[in-house]
């Protein structure tokens, strides 16, 4: 049995990145000192905006009261992967945000010893 094939779509008018407008909005850095960030990094804002902040860091660090991922405010804002690493790097240098690394399964404790204790509490 084949897989159902999806059906591609046409963009939406209109929604296009213009690459004059990234350009503008990563101030024009070539990205050459960005954060070593992951897509699955969690950011997370420390204080409000300052006033002079550009409309897309005011967006990001409002987004950003919960801690998300890279890949999520990068999907929420409508920005490339690239763009938004630009922006929390410079949120970071400013101190306006914090990085996370996300919590590896593997350093959570087995579901068996988990159990253990849960069983031995109830017993109690």
């Amino acid at each position: 049995m084949t897989p159902p094939q999806r059906e591609r779509r046409a963009p939406q008018p209109g929604t296009e990145q213009d690459p004059g407008r990234l350009y503008v909005i990563t101030g024009g850095t070539d990205g050459t000192q960005r954060a070593p960030l992951d897509l699955v990094a969690l950011i997370v804002a420390r204080s409000e905006a300052p006033p002079t902040a550009a409309p897309e860091q005011t967006a990001l660090l409002k987004l950003c009261k919960r801690p998300l991922s890279v890949a999520e405010i990068s999907a929420y804002l409508g920005l490339p992967f690239s763009v938004v690493t630009v922006l929390v790097t410079e949120l970071l240098a400013a101190d306006l945000v914090e990085s996370r690394a996300p919590v590896v399964r593997s350093a959570l404790p087995e579901r068996s010893l988990l159990e253990a204790v849960m069983h031995g509490l109830q017993k109690l």
